[in-house]
């Protein structure tokens, strides 16, 4: 019995060292993969929030892209398929990206479920979404980072593709924490290409939450969290 207990408390903490902490609080059916966590939104088809953990450790992982997009088979209302983006003109745009999944084939598998996929002007998947992955993995090979990403789906969207009628977002959010950096950052980007620079598409983490209706990083004793959620503060980080 009690070499059980010891069993299931180490599951209890690898599980939370993959990136529980700090959940968003939304509605939505909370999906929890062992390398991130989402909150499924059935009306979009597609997650109100995905919430994941980076640092120096899981990045030093080199497991190759594996394109193995597939239904996710958590989601108690069925997520959407291949097919709704199958002739769309848009690309199915990872919100967790698969750069930053390397760290096991599990990991990188995990990150093509449809549930992790959002309809992405391919200017704005390849061109500054990328650049915005990009910039935030370098970071995480510094310090540890935890991130909230995904398109605003209560705010004028540009319609829906698939059978399934997949929201197509007009906007995407990021939305970053850095316990040791003391540092929380937001990102509000269009869903069409820009060669601007990133520090234009910062925002207060307030202002996401006030157009998603999501409340992050709630688990923060409230004045550390009014205090980093109110302000922008672009001299923590390298750009």
């Amino acid at each position: 019995m009690v070499k059980d207990k010891y069993f299931f408390l180490f599951l209890f903490i690898s599980f939370k060292l993959l990136g529980q902490d700090y959940l968003p609080k939304s509605e939505g059916e909370i999906i929890r993969h062992k390398y991130y966590t989402l909150s499924y939104n059935e009306d979009h088809e597609q997650a109100n929030w995905v919430h994941y953990k980076l640092d120096p450790n899981f990045l030093k992982g080199t497991t190759p892209r594996i394109n193995s997009f597939r239904p996710d088979p958590y989601v108690s209302t069925k997520s959407a398929e291949l097919s709704d983006y199958k002739g769309s003109g848009y690309d199915r745009g990872h919100l967790a990206p698969a750069g930053d999944m390397k760290y096991s084939r599990e990991s990188m598998i995990e990150s093509f479920y449809m549930s992790n996929m959002s309809p992405q002007d391919p200017s704005f998947n390849r061109g500054v979404w990328r650049r915005l992955e990009e910039t935030i993995r370098e970071w995480g090979k510094s310090f540890q980072i935890f991130i909230s990403t995904a398109g605003v789906l209560s705010y004028d969207n540009l319609g829906s593709i698939g059978g399934n009628k997949v929201t197509i977002p007009s906007m995407y959010y990021k939305v970053i924490y850095s316990p040791e950096k003391k540092s929380m950052l937001g990102f509000l980007l269009s869903n069409r290409g820009s060669s601007s620079e990133l520090k234009s598409f910062v925002v207060s983490v307030d202002s996401i939450e006030s157009i998603t209706g999501i409340d992050f990083f709630h688990e923060l004793p409230d004045e550390i969290e009014n205090e980093l959620e109110s302000k922008v503060n672009l001299e923590d980080l390298e750009w």
